[in-house]
């Protein structure tokens, strides 16, 4: 994909999420109505009733497709990293298993997302949260740092997913964990679909194929790759775009890899 595109479906994803962020509508689905897992509860997605009350309102936007941190095993003291953090709910909800001596990333390429999860977490006594604003596919955090990378429904919006998991390789420590929700396809989408804006920031169009998805993540360097479709995801994803009948061609799904540990050991002989 040339930059000057891939520029045009950043915007168009920073835009739609922008009002979102202002309440200007109350989820994507109302920025297109073909669109989205906005207003999609949390709890149709795996997290607790529990999990859900536990955040600072506005947090929950209602904007995933599962709960990462519920194959993440998050441990005390753990370094979070959340690609695409939004009103911040998954940073929130990983901030109190890491405990005070972890600390948890937030990253969102979205101002006004930025702007709300600061907001959020000023309303909470976590002191180990951060939001910082920076495209995926650049991370604006330092090599080996992470402990675990988290992120839900955001990698399929993003228009170089392979520079995405590169960058997400960079940042996590040797023997590092990546564990996301997102949508995938078992077979190509209609061009139709591919080339739709709102179907795309609609978290559909930039939907990856499952063998591709598996071989971008070999290609960043992670082993011990897991690709588990979601098939009772296609309940809600049908409500997103049901004139395209989407849900016969997407579904949820959860991702995992790991960073080899033998990284620890070229970074040692690297250092001086």
């Amino acid at each position: 994909m040339k930059e000057k595109q891939a520029d045009q479906l950043r915007q168009s994803v920073r835009d739609s999420y922008a009002q979102i962020a202002n309440q200007e509508v109350s989820g994507c689905c109302d920025t297109a109505p073909n669109c989205c897992s906005a207003n999609t509860g949390s709890d149709q997605l795996g997290y607790s009733a529990e999990e859900m009350t536990s955040v600072p309102e506005g947090a929950d936007m209602g904007l995933g497709c599962g709960n990462p941190s519920a194959i993440a095993s998050i441990k005390t003291g753990e370094t979070v990293l959340d690609l695409g953090s939004g009103g911040g709910f998954d940073c929130f909800l990983a901030a109190q298993q890491v405990g005070k001596t972890g600390q948890v990333i937030g990253v969102d390429m979205t101002p006004d997302m930025i702007s709300k999860a600061r907001s959020n977490a000023e309303r909470t006594d976590l002191n180990n949260i951060e939001f910082r604003l920076g495209e995926i596919e650049h991370l604006p955090v330092a090599d080996q740092s992470v402990d675990v990378i988290i992120s839900n429904c955001v990698i399929n919006l993003s228009p170089n997913k392979q520079q995405v998991f590169k960058d997400a390789f960079r940042v996590l420590k040797a023997g590092g964990r990546l564990a996301i929700s997102d949508i995938v396809t078992s077979i190509e989408l209609p061009e139709d679909i591919k080339q739709d804006l709102q179907l795309f920031s609609g978290c559909m169009a930039g939907a990856s194929v499952i063998d591709e998805l598996q071989n971008m993540l070999h290609q960043a360097g992670f082993e011990s790759i897991k690709i588990q479709p979601k098939d009772d995801s296609r309940t809600f994803i049908k409500k997103w775009a049901p004139e395209h009948k989407i849900e016969d061609l997407i579904t949820s799904a959860t991702i995992e890899g790991i960073k080899p540990l033998h990284y620890r050991n070229v970074a040692t002989k690297a250092a001086p």
